[in-house]
């Protein structure tokens, strides 16, 4: 209880709360509003905090999991927190723009990328020296260009798991494509938009910059925890399966030891007895006859 205290007054201090004007808010966030004061919705802190919770179990076991989830957040005052948050844990992510397709159209997104990379490839090992610079220069931009937009995905090799949004409402466009995908969808979500169209909501202020970074922090937090107890199992597998390997190795080496004991001990045990059907051999006997 304590602790669900400390976080209600940390999201309080950083204005997690404050809402919309009423006449923007979206009838489906009853639910979540707590009261109006001066003609804006404040939220419920005791939700946001159950949310946010129930959230950031979910993405723990997505990340525990081994998947990755990808941070969406394309608004001006959400970039560089989500971006960090995301670097933190090396997870993809969307600051800069969302290109339409970028999962629906994933395998052309792919070729993107790694268009992208065979550019900076080019550029690092000395292969673009043999072009003019006009022609280096416009290889440059174009990696620039391609980098700020697809920088963020440049590792993920396949689909993601999971998304985590700020602002479902400016986000759209990634949220229909993962709906249709079939991939989960997490989300802040504030008093003007629709919290059914996420899997899991946040009810919560998703435009201030601190609101925003105190619940991409917690969430960030969570993953972390849930990557940390993947690798603790991970090398507790090693462990264990070292030490079957020393287990079966002196097994082995046992077992050798008491056949190589048992072959030594037939060799000493006397004559080896008589083929069947061979002659057997008349022993003379030195005793002399009675009487003699």
């Amino acid at each position: 209880m304590e602790n669900n205290t400390s976080l209600q007054q940390q999201l309080l201090e950083a204005g997690v709360h404050f809402g919309h004007l009423k006449k923007k808010w979206n009838p489906k966030m009853l639910p979540y509003i707590f009261a109006e004061k001066k003609g804006i919705h404040i939220i419920d802190l005791n939700k946001t905090v159950d949310h946010l919770q129930e959230t950031a179990a979910a993405l723990k076991q997505i990340a525990k999991s081994g998947k990755k989830i990808m941070f969406v957040a394309t608004k001006k005052q959400a970039k560089e927190i989500v971006s960090e948050c995301a670097k933190k844990v090396n997870m993809p992510y969307a600051t800069e723009r969302w290109l339409g397709g970028m999962l629906t159209n994933f395998n052309t997104v792919r070729k993107s990328v790694k268009k992208m990379q065979s550019i900076e490839k080019m550029l690092n090992d000395g292969s673009a020296d043999s072009l003019t610079k006009k022609e280096r220069l416009t290889l440059g931009r174009d990696k620039d260009k391609m980098e700020k937009v697809l920088g963020g995905i440049a590792q993920l090799g396949r689909l993601p798991a999971a998304l985590f949004l700020v602002d479902i409402g400016h986000e759209h466009i990634a949220l229909a494509e993962a709906k249709r995908l079939g991939i989960q969808t997490f989300g802040m979500v504030d008093t003007n938009c629709d919290p059914n169209k996420v899997d899991f909501s946040i009810p919560a202020n998703d435009d201030a910059t601190k609101s925003i970074a105190i619940i991409t922090n917690y969430i960030t937090a969570a993953i972390a925890e849930g990557l940390a107890e993947r690798q603790a199992s991970k090398d507790d597998e090693s462990e264990s399966e070292e030490g079957n390997n020393e287990n079966e190795a002196k097994a082995k080496r046992m077992e050798a030891e008491a056949n190589a004991e048992g072959g030594r001990g037939k060799r000493g045990a006397g004559a080896a007895p008589t083929a069947p059907g061979a002659p057997k051999r008349r022993i003379q006997s030195t005793r002399r006859p009675a009487g003699k």
